[in-house]
């Protein structure tokens, strides 16, 4: 009977050892696949070996060492966050008050400027073991970039037309500042919020801007009348230089007759002086006797008694005229 007890609770041990080493075996091989792990694609593996990172892994199906040697963190890598600069990060009324957001433009002028940074996680092991405070290195970038972008553009251009410009500026800046700390951030858009004078300036600033505008419509207005004045005045030069050359040329050509007319007289004169001197000397006496009233004739001629005055046609219509008015006169008063 003891035999019997004795081989049984022998076939109990034995058993027990078996499911023992069969327990343990299957919880080794639980152990072992338990190093099996999945990432997500919004995630990346961080795996850490006693604390340290060793290794970031993409999305799928990977293999670490089990725990406690192995774990692995699953940061969101395809969020897109939102950092406000400026007085966007405060609604209170000490923030418009505050040096913190001001710049000095191009031209050195001080505005204030507010942007939105939006950011993602490109590396998660350098994202969360390479830098200690993610959002405060982002935040200090980030002044830093835009405060450059900003000084070196002009007030004029930051506050209007050159805005996108100096956000995409920004952003590129902004992005080799944050590689360089090899933080595994991404910048996906920097939107540039306001650029404005200070609050306490802003006055003196708008008339600045009128005095400015001013100037430019009188500017303008002057090149307008420049423009219009201009092609006038240049108009009438010509005109009268135009009249100068036609005087000139007319000058010229009555002269040149005149001397020809001269010339042809001496020529004449010089092959017949005494015919030439007379008839000189007729041509003259007839332009002289043209203009007197009286004809002279010699009182030394013979059959001539004395001066006798000459009547012209003008003069014998006059007369002709008082006679008949007088006579018509004479008429009415024996009437």
């Amino acid at each position: 009977m003891q035999t019997v007890q004795m081989k049984a609770a022998r076939f109990y041990i034995a058993l027990n050892a078996k499911g023992l080493g069969l327990i343990a075996a299957l919880i080794g091989v639980a152990w072992i696949f338990s190093g099996i792990y999945k990432v997500q694609p919004e995630e990346q593996g961080v795996v850490l070996r006693f604390g340290k990172w060793i290794d970031t892994t993409e999305s799928g199906l990977h293999y670490h060492l089990p725990y406690p040697f192995d774990t692995v963190l699953f940061p969101k890598v395809t969020q897109v966050n939102e950092l406000k600069l400026g007085r966007t990060r405060a609604s209170s009324a000490d923030s418009s008050n505050s040096h913190d957001d001001q710049m000095l433009t191009g031209d050195e002028n001080i505005v204030e400027a507010d942007c939105v940074v939006f950011w993602k996680v490109k590396d998660a092991g350098r994202y969360l073991f390479q830098i200690k405070n993610p959002e405060q290195a982002i935040k200090i970038a980030a002044e830093s970039a835009l405060r450059e972008v900003i000084g070196r553009t002009p007030i004029q251009a930051a506050m209007s037309d050159k805005r996108q410009q100096i956000a995409d500026e920004t952003k590129q800046l902004l992005q080799v500042l944050l590689d360089n700390e090899l933080s595994g951030i991404y910048v996906t858009q920097v939107q540039l919020q306001r650029v404005d004078p200070p609050v306490a300036v802003i006055d003196a600033f708008n008339d600045v801007q009128r005095a400015r505008a001013d100037q430019e419509r009188a500017r303008n207005e002057a090149e307008a009348y420049h423009n219009d004045i201009l092609p006038r005045a240049r108009g009438e030069a010509s005109h009268i230089i135009q009249d100068a050359e036609a005087y000139k040329t007319q000058a010229v050509n009555l002269a040149e007759g005149e001397a020809k007319s001269f010339l042809s007289v001496y020529q004449s004169y010089a092959q017949a002086k005494d015919v030439t001197a007379w008839r000189l000397y007729l041509q003259s006496v007839d332009a002289v006797l043209k203009k007197s009233g009286k004809v002279i004739i010699d009182s030394s001629g013979k059959g001539v008694s004395g001066v006798v005055p000459y009547m012209s046609v003008s003069e014998k219509n006059a007369n002709s005229t008082t006679n008949a008015n007088n006579t018509a006169t004479s008429g009415e008063t024996k009437k």
